[in-house]
């Protein structure tokens, strides 16, 4: 445990958050209503708690959830350091993302609710494996799966018509970068826009597409397997074939896609609410294919994103919280109104709604979501390990030293070597 926080550098959070909790026991932050349960969460998850708890309520009368609206790296402080303290002033609810879920199941064990033993395996095939596999330990389910990040390339129509480029016709990585170039030429846009050197949400992309991550299913090291070097020799291709915009950050990134400044953008489906926020004139002027395999026939599935909600053991209100998750996760209504603020859920038994099998305007009358939903089964399960963060940022690194000149094998094996030795300090 004490390797994982110095890995993942929380030593300052601790200081800061310790001040900012005083002490308070579980049931003080909980609240002091009989049945008021505290979640924390950030964002666009916000209202949607707050929506679902109206709706509960209604069957549950005086059931009252106070919903803590702070900063997603605020929640990951004080949880770090509630988990440390045994629980002490953590919530009931805490909102997680996927990436960091393993890494706090592996040093805190004890930490949440196991949901197996409260039944929720009965609704496990409501989920898919990548989710239920994520929140899994020993064979028990320790979160309730929400929203995912099922993949595919966002593409301009217009300009795919201006150069003559059928997006049926693109099957592999390869007949993109083809298709790029045909659009630089005739369009005279980039394909795609990267943060070179300080995102890694490509090759974090692709490795998740071939099954594997920076550790392999076995937790072992794993930036120099012939699936990374396939990731990385992309990113490297791409650059080299002079047909991608370095866009500096995730303003820039939109910019370029609501500006026209590129053709296309590889990414999560909860890219759309950005598309079409932006560039509400782009109105019929984008589409989304899946995502390009390395090969002919290979696998276009892949997953970028994604949360769940877990509870704390030390919950005194452990039994109206998991009611409540309960309903929250398993209710089409409810995840149909995550859909509504750009949230895609993990649910399956909303799939079939009107919601996800109607035509999109916005997207070239595309049922880009029926397209969405069918990827979720044959997405498949990564292992992020406790050591994502530390993980993540040698990959960073790496992607901006290939895509700068450096080769793909002296540059990933010099990455396996770093982390190597900053996992053993």
């Amino acid at each position: 445990m004490k390797r994982w926080f110095s890995l993942i550098s929380f030593a300052l959070i601790l200081t800061l958050v310790l001040a900012g909790c005083g002490g308070k026991s579980a049931n003080e932050t909980s609240g002091s209503g009989e049945k008021e349960v505290v979640a924390w969460a950030w964002n666009i998850n916000v209202p949607v708690l707050k929506k679902a708890a109206a709706e509960y309520q209604k069957e549950n009368p005086g059931f009252k959830l106070k919903v803590v609206d702070m900063g997603r790296e605020d929640v990951y402080s004080k949880l770090t350091t509630g988990l440390q303290a045994g629980g002490k002033g953590l919530p009931d609810i805490v909102l997680v993302e996927d990436d960091r879920f393993q890494g706090y199941l592996d040093a805190f064990p004890k930490a949440f609710l196991n949901l197996s033993k409260k039944g929720f395996d009965k609704q496990e095939d409501k989920f898919p494996e990548f989710k239920r596999a994520l929140l899994s330990k020993n064979g028990d389910m320790y979160g309730f799966p929400f929203d995912a990040g099922p993949t595919g390339v966002f593409y301009r129509t217009d300009y795919f018509e201006k150069a003559g480029v059928d997006p049926n016709s693109i099957k592999t990585w390869d007949d993109y970068i083809a298709a790029g170039k045909k659009i630089k030429e005739k369009v005279g846009v980039d394909l795609l826009g990267l943060d070179f050197n300080n995102d890694d949400g490509l090759f974090r992309m692709t490795l998740t597409q071939q099954g594997t991550f920076y550790f392999n299913n076995k937790g072992k090291l794993n930036l120099t397997s012939k699936e990374a070097k396939k990731a990385m020799e992309l990113n490297k291709k791409l650059k080299e074939a002079g047909i991608v915009k370095n866009t500096v950050g995730w303003d820039a990134s939109i910019s370029a896609l609501a500006e026209g400044k590129v053709a296309s953008s590889p990414s999560g489906a909860w890219l759309s609410g950005s598309i079409t926020q932006q560039a509400p004139d782009l109105k019929g002027k984008w589409g989304v294919f899946l995502l390009p395999s390395f090969e002919e026939g290979g696998n276009r599935a892949s997953n970028l994103g994604g949360s769940n909600y877990v509870i704390s053991a030390t919950s005194q209100k452990a039994d109206e919280a998991y009611k409540f998750m309960e309903y929250f996760s398993t209710t089409d209504k409810i995840q149909e109104e995550a859909m509504k603020g750009g949230l895609f859920p993990s649910l399956n038994t909303v799939y079939s709604s009107k919601l996800f099998t109607a035509q999109d305007e916005y997207f070239n009358n595309q049922t880009i979501w029926k397209t969405f939903a069918d990827e979720m089964k044959d997405i498949k399960p990564v292992n992020f390990t406790g050591n994502y963060s530390v993980a993540n940022s040698e990959a960073v690194k790496a992607v901006s030293e290939v895509t700068n000149g450096k080769g793909v094998t002296d540059s990933l094996e010099a990455a396996q070597k770093r982390l190597e030795n900053r996992i053993k300090k």
